[in-house]
């Protein structure tokens, strides 16, 4: 699998090569009816008031989401968060299907399924068969490279990464990932995309882990490499509170997924395998299928923790300390790419993405 880098071009300068002009969307597709997938929905419904068709393999899985989305709109007409009757108006622009042909009418269309390169492309692949020529293909892929899902397609200009970030109605991030084969009609219009559904594009080069989950990966690195040598992992989890995150270590991991984040981790070893272990302790909480390190009481759960490692002391200092380079070194490393062209733009991506206090990284890094 490979990863293609490439400068992004400003977004201000494309709108205006395209004398404003970007696709009209008037029709949105998304492919998964997971949870992500669900959020996706809602969001393009809501703010667009576009009709928005969802898919899936299974007819139960369409259905559960149909469900699931009509019982959060009404739980916020019932909380005043939408008017009366606006969650009925919503929820009858949505509709669901397994038949990839009733896709040919979306303008745009994004997938959310599993996180694998073979079942994404093949996604694409099926879509093309029926959606216009003229129609963005979006991925919401948190690692994998869009390069690869576009080549062979027979319109591979229209392919571009639009990574949301979870809880999607709260984090206004959308990582805006261009490949070398991506039409500048085509980021024209997923610009004001992001812009008509209340987000903020950051354009990032076709990496591993773009910006986001690149510097989270290298400080979950770090922390699962002192609880695989045996550090205490409530203590270690905790090295970082002086740093104010939204959420621990740990705890990140558990609302990500253990699965998921084994998935990135993966992906940024294999193509940074100095400086992104796998993690033992990680690979453990996934074999036994916990949702995290934690049990219901807050405690780590036994089958959580290696018993390879000697147990030994923890210096939090020094845990923030190693994270603080780690995390310093990876930014760094951002920038001489090209992966985001300044470090403006890094901190708008940890503030907005993953929520880090105002400041961002730098901030952070000045702690």
């Amino acid at each position: 699998m490979s990863h293609t880098l490439s400068k992004t071009a400003d977004p201000a300068a494309v709108l205006a090569a395209n004398a404003g002009q970007p696709n009209i969307i008037q029709t949105f597709g998304v492919v998964g009816a997971g949870l992500m997938a669900s959020q996706l929905v809602l969001l393009v419904a809501d703010k667009l008031r576009i009709p928005v068709l969802i898919s899936d393999l299974s007819t139960d899985r369409v259905s559960a989401a149909l469900h699931r989305m009509r019982g959060q709109l009404d739980r916020q007409e019932a909380r005043g968060k939408l008017r009366p009757g606006e969650a009925a108006e919503i929820a009858g622009l949505i509709r669901g299907t397994t038949d990839p042909s009733k896709f040919s009418g979306c303008d745009a269309a994004i997938e959310a399924v599993f996180e694998d390169q073979r079942t994404k492309r093949s996604v694409f692949r099926q879509l093309e068969e029926h959606i216009g020529p003229d129609a963005l293909l979006l991925t919401n892929t948190s690692s994998l490279s869009v390069t690869d899902m576009a080549r062979g397609l027979k319109h591979p200009g229209r392919v571009l990464g639009f990574h949301f970030f979870n809880p999607v109605a709260v984090l206004p991030l959308v990582e805006l990932v261009r490949t070398p084969l991506s039409s500048e009609t085509a980021l024209a219009s997923a610009w004001s995309l992001a812009r008509a559904l209340g987000k903020t594009a950051v354009p990032v080069a076709d990496t591993p882990g773009f910006v986001v989950n690149r510097l989270l990966t290298r400080l979950f690195s770090e922390i699962l490499a002192e609880i695989d040598r045996g550090g205490d992992a409530v203590t270690v989890d905790r090295s970082l509170s002086p740093w104010d995150l939204p959420m621990t270590p740990l705890e990140l991991i558990g609302f990500i997924g253990p699965t998921v984040q084994q998935h990135i981790c993966d992906t940024l070893h294999r193509a940074y395998p100095a400086r992104f272990d796998r993690s033992a302790s990680l690979t453990a909480v996934v074999k036994a299928g916990l949702p995290g390190f934690f049990d219901e009481n807050g405690k780590v759960s036994p089958a959580a923790l290696i018993l390879s490692a000697e147990p030994h002391g923890v210096d939090p200092v020094g845990v923030r300390l190693r994270v603080r380079h780690a995390l310093a070194q990876e930014a760094q490393l951002l920038l001489n790419e090209g992966v985001v062209a300044t470090w403006e733009d890094i901190n708008r991506c940890m503030t907005l993405g993953a929520n880090f206090p105002t400041g961002g990284l730098t901030r952070l890094l000045e702690t």
